[in-house]
């Protein structure tokens, strides 16, 4: 019994001393090396760029007009339905016109005395012409009857001056649309009394198709396009301006521009860019809040990245992990512009050639060897 106690003592010694050396070789070093993580990078190159600002704006009419009385009256019948489209020179409101058309018979009556009168002297006229070719008149009467010939066609003129112009009195007296367009609300009704270019409107009418749409940027922006261009930074471009309503749908047609504004809002340091679009449908109606994409210009050598390539510091600094020639990452810091779909624009810190990781980041801290196991394409 003795010698079986100390043979199982001697056994369990031996399996502990193996185990203890079975565990120094796990905890070796050599023995623990991993393989290096895996990554995709994409090659930085350069790309034309289409350098795009979006800006706030409000729809404006192309042409607007204010339909005011040119004479005085009463409002005799309203001719339109409120709302509607117009033509130019279709009659909106009917004055009272009686004492327009009074006015007018009285013309007519006094161009018909003044041509009679006009006919009697120029008979008178040639008549004195043939009795002094004979001799038989003195050149006083003759030069008599000629100016009565002149005077009666002096009154001629002014009595058909003064029936043009009772003709126009009376014409103001219906009141036509100055454009055409959308009429908006009648401020008058039936009954009312207006007089010439009084200070209310009686309605206003809108031309909405074309429509301007009036964007708004800052000046230091503009100062910093014009600076870019100036250096040769941006190439300037004349592209369509892309439209974005307010519920975030891009409208369906495109706009250009129509002129810049020449000075600078002193409250706000903005200044205005005048766009023109099409408006068949009426679609956009004047007040209407809109946004618009601007192309500023075009950079022919600018360079992009993904967006998840892009990590933050804590100080809210940007950075991308880098593989170098050796397969070694390290931290580069990056100047981000603005986004053009799923990639940023990137002002400085990379160069042409730089491999940038773009999946597998958690794996690959700064000084990690890595192995690159796809590229991911730059372009887009």
């Amino acid at each position: 019994m003795k010698h079986t106690i100390h043979f199982s003592a001697l056994v369990l010694l031996s399996s502990a001393f193996l185990a203890g050396c079975g565990s120094q070789e796990t905890a070796n070093p050599a023995a623990m090396q991993r393989p290096a993580p895996s990554v995709t990078v994409t090659e930085i190159k350069s790309e034309e760029i289409v350098i795009t600002r979006e800006l706030p704006g409000r729809a404006t009419p192309f042409i607007i007009a204010e339909v005011r009385p040119q004479v005085d009256g009463i409002v005799e019948q309203r001719l339109f339905t409120e709302g509607a489209l117009v033509t130019e020179g279709q009659a909106l409101y009917q004055l009272d016109d009686a004492r327009y058309q009074a006015n007018y018979q009285v013309a007519k009556a006094s161009l018909e005395n003044a041509q009679s009168a006009l006919k009697l002297a120029r008979s008178e006229a040639k008549r004195s012409e043939d009795l002094f070719q004979s001799k038989a008149i003195s050149a006083q009467e003759y030069d008599s009857s000629q100016t009565t010939l002149q005077q009666a066609e002096a009154q001629a003129k002014l009595a058909k001056a003064s029936l043009d112009s009772s003709q126009i009195t009376l014409d103001y007296s219906r009141i036509a649309s100055p454009i055409s367009g959308q009429i908006g609300k009648s401020t008058v009704t039936k009954g009312a009394l207006v007089t010439a270019n009084q200070a209310t409107a009686l309605a206003t009418v809108q031309q909405l198709d074309p429509i301007y749409i009036d964007l708004t940027q800052s000046s230091s922006e503009l100062l910093s396009f014009r600076r870019a261009i100036a250096n040769g930074e941006l190439l300037a471009t004349d592209l369509p301006v892309k439209l974005i309503l307010e519920d975030g749908t891009e409208y369906q047609h495109t706009g250009k521009f129509s002129f810049s504004e020449v000075s600078v809002d002193p409250t706000t340091g903005t200044y205005t860019l005048r766009v023109e679009t099409p408006n068949p449908d009426h679609v956009l109606l004047p007040g209407m809040y809109l946004r618009g994409i601007v192309s500023e210009g075009i950079r022919p050598d600018g360079i992009l990245v993904p967006q998840k390539a892009i990590s933050r510091k804590f100080d809210g600094s940007t950075q991308v992990m880098v593989v170098g020639a050796d397969n070694k990452v390290e931290s580069r810091p990056v100047q981000l512009g603005q986004t053009i779909g799923h990639k940023w624009i990137v002002e400085s810190g990379l160069q042409l050639g730089d491999r940038v990781i773009t999946n597998g980041l958690q794996k690959a801290p700064a000084g990690a060897t890595v192995q690159i196991s796809g590229t991911e394409p730059s372009e887009g």
